[in-house]
């Protein structure tokens, strides 16, 4: 598939390059993008290379769309759509995102976000998008509401990360739903 520039209001939404692997490797040695996400700790500039290198890939092969999100040349966050996978009745995706120091506090999560989902069902005719995140992390639980996911559960350690098992919040969107917050317990 061919990579897609996104724009909203304050945002533009294009796939990382070389140029953005310092960017990206100075904004992962955040613990608190460590502490939520996947990604490696400590996460070296290497790891930033590769994490280019397989974007591309994951392009090419339809398999993850992942943008990075800019202000102006500041690269302020990462969002994609991950694992999309085909299914007869209907595509579905897992969407994802983290955020910089700087750019915390500034909504640009949901802002990013809703160019994403809208693309991602219009363009890729998904079906379903899921969210999921380390239980607790309240900041992803917020915008996920925001954005008008519907809160799905707990799941006792189901999921992984190089820092071992954790406890996940679970959420979806249809296609079909209204995209207004709804009451989710825990938060």
């Amino acid at each position: 598939m061919e990579k897609v520039t996104l724009e909203t209001d304050r945002l533009t939404l294009s796939a990382p390059t070389a140029d953005d692997v310092d960017a990206i490797t100075t904004a992962c040695q955040d613990p608190e993008i460590a502490k939520w996400t996947t990604v490696p700790s400590p996460y070296s500039r290497a790891d930033g290379e590769d994490y280019v290198r397989r974007v591309d890939q994951w392009w090419a092969d339809r398999a993850e769309t992942v943008w990075a999100m800019r202000v102006g040349d500041d690269l302020v966050g990462m969002i994609g759509l991950h694992d999309i996978t085909s299914h007869h009745s209907g595509d579905h995706a897992e969407i994802g995102f983290w955020v910089t120091a700087e750019g915390r506090g500034h909504g640009y999560v949901v802002e990013a976000a809703q160019a994403v989902i809208d693309w991602g069902f219009r363009q890729l005719g998904l079906v379903r998008i899921s969210w999921r995140a380390v239980a607790g992390n309240v900041p992803s639980a917020r915008a996920a509401r925001a954005l008008g996911f519907r809160y799905e559960g707990l799941q006792r350690q189901a999921l992984t990360s190089p820092h071992g098992r954790d406890d996940g919040w679970f959420g979806g969107l249809l296609r079909d739903d209204e995209r207004t917050p709804v009451e989710w317990p825990v938060l």
